[in-house]
């Protein structure tokens, strides 16, 4: 019975992304009915003409749906990093962030707006400064022959704090009528111009690293009982540290450089599938990715329903974040586990 139970768990899991993604085609400012939805998703998926009106074909499958695939896609990454980097430090507050990815992205970001004013520089520039960042904070957390988790986050801190004040220096210098309004919303995040390019070209640094957190998913249980311990066990805590590390960095590096910086969702989500699923990484981690699809397309559909000028999704993420923080904090005492 307690297996069925399971079973029943993790399909629901499963098909809980996919029910939401269906039903956020179906809402927004311009309605679109089930039959219609389904009419062009069938069409257009198996090269046939397609009979509905040209209006609900474009906003079904040239807005909504990347829109919702892309969402999908980021929110699942940011919370299964978030996972993974909390079961690898062994502190339930810490996010997919940690070593100063989303800081190294935004000036990245920034700094393409500023010189090229391309999506396609901001997409790359966005991207390299975010892996630079996690590469100069594990260069600061080995200054002993080791990388102890708490030099790692010292590192992440620093380099959080220098890319934070090149971000500020970048807006400072930016021409106010154009540039900073483009650097501020991108910083805020949103999904408002995904695109099917979008997906093909971040969808695989992303794919790469959920696919690795899934398969080295067991390791971060022995890692999180300490370096000693696990080195007990017979695993290199330096090498599987650095699996860990870089697949995380490159799902979320892959999910900010297309949606801009979306906090809170690598901290909050964790902890909701951990009251869900309990600690255990193996199921954890898998859950984690599922829980953060559902929310971030849920979330996206409110800032694109509730008011009529869009709101950038980090306001949403936080408002929901910033209260479970605070009660976070209550609970553990800021400590970890």
């Amino acid at each position: 019975m307690r297996s069925g139970k399971k079973l029943w768990l993790y399909l629901l899991f499963v098909l809980m992304p996919l029910l939401i993604m269906l039903l956020s085609l179906l809402v927004g400012r311009y309605p679109v009915s089930i039959a219609k939805v389904v009419e062009v998703l069938w069409y257009r998926m198996t090269f046939q003409p397609c009979q509905a009106a040209d209006i609900y074909q474009t906003v079904v499958w040239d807005i909504r749906l990347p829109r919702v695939i892309l969402g999908a896609m980021v929110g699942g990454c940011l919370a299964i990093s978030g996972a993974a980097f909390q079961g690898l430090f062994r502190n339930p507050l810490v996010s997919s962030g940690i070593l100063g990815v989303t800081s190294g992205a935004g000036f990245g970001a920034a700094l393409a707006i500023v010189l090229f004013n391309q999506i396609s520089a901001t997409y790359t520039f966005a991207f390299g400064f975010g892996i630079l960042a996690v590469m100069l904070s594990y260069m600061i957390g080995k200054v002993y022959s080791t990388t102890p988790t708490i030099m790692l986050v010292l590192g992440g801190v620093i380099v959080s704090s220098v890319f934070s004040a090149l971000i500020s220096l970048v807006k400072y210098l930016a021409d106010p009528l154009d540039e900073l309004p483009a650097i501020v919303f991108w910083l805020m995040g949103s999904l408002a111009s995904a695109r099917f390019s979008d997906i093909m070209v971040a969808g695989i640094p992303m794919l790469i690293g959920t696919a690795g957190l899934i398969a080295v998913r067991w390791r971060i249980n022995v890692l999180s009982m300490g370096d000693r311990e696990a080195h007990t066990l017979g695993i290199n805590t330096v090498l599987n540290k650095g699996i860990v590390i870089t697949c995380a960095t490159l799902a979320t590096a892959g999910a900010v450089c297309v949606s801009g910086i979306i906090g809170w969702v690598g901290l909050v989500i964790p902890h909701i599938g951990r009251m869900l699923v309990g600690n255990d990484n193996k199921i954890l981690i898998p859950v984690s990715f599922s829980l953060g699809a559902s929310f971030l397309i849920i979330v996206d559909d409110l800032a694109r329903m509730l008011t009529g000028a869009e709101i950038p999704l980090g306001i949403l993420t936080a408002l929901v974040g910033g209260p479970f923080f605070v009660y976070l904090l209550k609970k553990t005492k800021g400590g970890g586990w």
